[in-house]
């Protein structure tokens, strides 16, 4: 079966995301991405930390995430250590038929007296600390209650003023992007991966065989054999252009 952490490796590579990018969306440091890819898992604080880190890994890259998480138990989380066994008294010695009572030594007379002081100085201490708690709670002053202080509202949520859009291409692929009033941004072959953003981008993309990923999330969309275009957006407004439609009079 195929590891944990080579699944995650070439998953983030396919979408060609590096660690950095992921650390920023998944609010997760960088230091413990590369544990999880390479199954270091004693890295991490301890196994609620890694079942969670890997169920938002796996999530944020499209993969089965339960799938993972019960592999994870299954195979690395460790077993139960240190739990207390069940006490289990001696056999009582019956004493023979016919004996004499039972001797005790001096040294359970010894132990028998002290349980004795300590039960005599526990009532004493009760009694004494009964009367002082009923006396200060009888001449302890009255506290006004404090106003209740308003609660602070909560502010608005900033909505986003630009996209980001990053081009990934699994082969020599022609991109032109414009920022939606016409103003071409770039246009040509690209071999690597290339980000665009601004307050809108929009994208005519000759082979659909490229990967999108929008403001740092993989952006599905149906593969074809020709060219597709695409009008991206802040907060997700995102949508597909008819040709006609699409930059660079695609």
């Amino acid at each position: 079966m195929q590891a944990i952490g080579e699944r995650l490796r070439e998953a983030r590579m396919r979408q060609g995301l590096d660690i950095s990018e992921l650390e920023a969306s998944t609010k997760i440091r960088a230091k413990y991405l590369r544990a999880l890819e390479n199954d270091e898992f004693g890295m991490l604080p301890g196994s609620t930390y890694v079942k969670s880190f890997l169920r938002t890994y796996a999530e944020q890259l499209g993969l089965d995430a339960q799938l993972l998480v019960e592999e994870y138990r299954a195979q690395h989380e460790p077993r139960g250590e240190g739990e207390l066994q069940a006490y289990v008294p001696p056999a009582r010695r019956e004493p023979a038929v016919g004996g004499g009572p039972p001797v005790f030594g001096p040294g359970t007379l010894i132990a028998g007296g002290v349980v004795l002081l300590l039960v005599v100085f526990a009532v004493i201490g009760l009694a004494s600390g009964g009367k002082s708690h009923t006396h200060k709670a009888a001449t302890a002053p009255k506290h006004k209650p404090h106003p209740a202080r308003p609660k602070p509202r909560p502010q608005p949520a900033v909505a986003p003023t630009t996209v980001s859009l990053k081009v990934v291409p699994t082969e020599s692929t022609y991109v032109c992007t414009d920022d939606g009033a016409g103003h071409t941004q770039f246009e040509g072959i690209i071999n690597s991966p290339k980000t665009f953003s601004g307050k809108r981008v929009r994208l005519n993309l000759g082979r659909s065989s490229a990967n999108l990923v929008v403001d740092g999330k993989p952006y599905s969309f149906t593969r074809t054999a020709s060219a597709v275009g695409f009008d991206f957006s802040p907060g997700g407004k995102n949508k597909v252009l008819p040709p006609g439609q699409r930059p660079c009079g695609g």
